[in-house]
């Protein structure tokens, strides 16, 4: 019997387009604290790390106490735009096909993820994706990236071992993330990183689109580790 093999795939930028709605919910929690408007290029820098870590990168000048503030303004403002009935996250091209090649192959699935547990709810429900993915690690319940932690959860709760984990992601959190737990990583191009950065930060492929993600992932997984 083959060893167990692991998929973990990154949301924003990776499997959905939320760039818009991140923004728009930033600037809105910055105007409720009257900090002014906040550049979308730096907002989109720090997708993908956890929430109160991504506000002390915007913000390096603010006490803790204001990255938590801003924080929890996030968050409602982020409720708010969800129920607007014109409210659209949608899934970047090929994700559902990949999704079910990778798993009519036996690779196992999950997700490691900045967003909240009720942030990745949000999007399973919108989605219908429930059921799809055996392990989820959230910034709710570990350190955020690029610590290995969500990682090395992910590994323990399905019986893999690192060498046969492969993360997908957009950024070079999620680049770090792998590498610092000895897995593979899999950068995207679409996302918010640039391929330099992605390649810079350990990505050992970085693609174009989901085709054929199944045998890209099958050779990597007997790819030699970078760096």
């Amino acid at each position: 019997m083959s060893e167990p093999r692991l998929v973990v795939f990154d949301v924003d930028g990776t499997l959905i387009d939320s760039e818009h709605n991140i923004v728009a919910a930033m600037t809105e929690a910055w105007s409720h604290m009257e900090l002014g408007v906040p550049e979308p290029s730096d907002v989109r820098r720090i997708i993908g790390l956890s929430l109160v870590e991504a506000c002390s990168v915007l913000l390096p000048w603010a006490t803790h106490e204001m990255h938590r503030q801003v924080a929890e303004a996030y968050k409602e403002a982020f409720r708010g735009l969800r129920l607007l009935p014109d409210n659209e996250e949608p899934l970047f091209p090929g994700v559902l096909e990949a999704l079910d090649a990778l798993d009519q192959d036996g690779w196992l699935l999950g997700l490691a993820t900045g967003k909240s547990r009720r942030g990745v709810q949000a999007m399973l429900d919108m989605h219908d994706l429930h059921g799809r993915f055996l392990t989820i690690q959230t910034a709710d319940d570990n350190p955020g990236k690029p610590n290995p932690a969500m990682l090395v959860r992910a590994a323990a709760e399905c019986g893999v071992e690192p060498a046969n984990m492969i993360m997908v992601g957009d950024t070079a959190y999620d680049m770090m993330m792998a590498k610092s737990a000895k897995a593979i990583g899999l950068g995207v191009s679409w996302g918010y990183h640039a391929i330099e950065e992605l390649r810079g930060a350990g990505a050992q492929l970085v693609i174009d689109d989901f085709d054929n993600l199944t045998e890209v992932a099958a050779r990597l997984i007997g790819a030699p580790e970078c760096g």
